[in-house]
């Protein structure tokens, strides 16, 4: 598993695996990519700081500090 931050565009991405992606579907500020097989590739997270702070307790402390960090 990878994990990026885009400060920039205040974007995180979780890549499961490196399978071709297929299709995404999206809900909110969440996309999740498929591969072929329906198997999820990758999350991104549009916002992600301000989903970060609403989801702060559930999410591990190395994630939220790379989102944070000045």
């Amino acid at each position: 598993m990878k994990i990026k931050y885009e400060k920039e565009d205040d974007v995180l991405m979780i890549e499961f695996n490196d399978k071709p992606i297929d299709y995404a579907e999206q809900s909110g500020d969440l996309i999740m990519h498929f591969s072929p097989k329906r198997e999820a590739v990758l999350l991104e997270i549009l916002d992600a700081s301000k989903f970060l702070k609403k989801t702060s307790e559930a999410i591990p402390s190395e994630i939220r500090q790379q989102v944070f960090a000045s």
